[in-house]
């Protein structure tokens, strides 16, 4: 079975927009579980313009599913991580003006720092999962920092139509494989909704998938619980 992650940093999102209390992010935690989900992924940006230090501090305390904790591979947001221990970090690229992740962290241009980086993590028995984009090259330093997963960006397929995204998903194979034959586990995200997800879903090798707008924008008509039962249903299809 291909494991969900559900994001909820746009629930969060909403509640900052009135520096409230409302929605409760616990309680979208708790309506996700519910539903299936295997694992809650937030992002702590360091601008902390949707999740708060809070809300990842409550969650590792009290889900009864793993906790993903996106974030730049800096001092101040890995201190937190290494007190709160999630199951896992996705260390992603992060640019303090973009509306969200725009692409994949360049590990091949950076690999020494983020080799001391991953190694912190991994001695706190912390999993680090790479957030890449779907490059041989970004496979090859992923496996040499010695991470745990490589989450491939599908933000381009996403984004693509007819012939274009058929070349992506191949793409996404051709790094996927790689990954696999280098010891990674391989998971995918961005950009993945109930409609495109499909074709992603049947890469051979995929373990996980971290989706969060399509789900909250969905729950806004059917239900968070049902748009979460939504994504598990083309999942389940795709691992039959």
């Amino acid at each position: 079975m291909i494991e969900l992650g559900v994001n909820i940093d746009h629930v969060a999102t909403l509640r900052e927009a009135r520096k409230g209390n409302a929605p409760d992010v616990l309680e979208a935690a708790r309506a996700c579980e519910r539903a299936g989900a295997h694992q809650i992924t937030v992002h702590l940006r360091q601008d902390r313009r949707h999740i708060q230090d809070r809300d990842v501090e409550t969650l590792a305390e009290v889900l009864d599913v793993r906790l993903n904790l996106e974030m730049a591979a800096v001092d101040a947001i890995a201190a937190i991580a290494k007190r709160i221990k999630p199951h896992t970090v996705c260390l992603v690229p992060e640019n303090r003006q973009e509306i969200t992740t725009e692409g994949g962290l360049d590990v091949a241009g950076d690999q020494d720092r983020l080799a001391d980086v991953v190694a912190g993590f991994r001695a706190e028995d912390i999993r680090v999962s790479m957030f890449i984009d779907p490059e041989r090259a970004q496979v090859d330093a992923s496996a040499a920092i010695n991470a745990d997963y490589v989450e491939l960006h599908t933000g381009a397929y996403a984004n693509a139509a007819g012939d274009a995204a058929a070349r992506e998903i191949e793409r996404l194979s051709a790094a996927a494989a790689h990954a696999i034959d280098c010891g990674l586990g391989f998971h995918a995200g961005h950009g993945l909704t109930v409609r495109n997800l499909r074709p992603v879903a049947r890469i051979r090798g995929l373990q996980e998938v971290n989706i969060g707008h399509d789900i909250i924008a969905r729950a806004l008509f059917i239900g968070l619980e049902n748009a979460v039962k939504g994504i598990l249903d083309v999942l389940g299809e795709c691992s039959r």
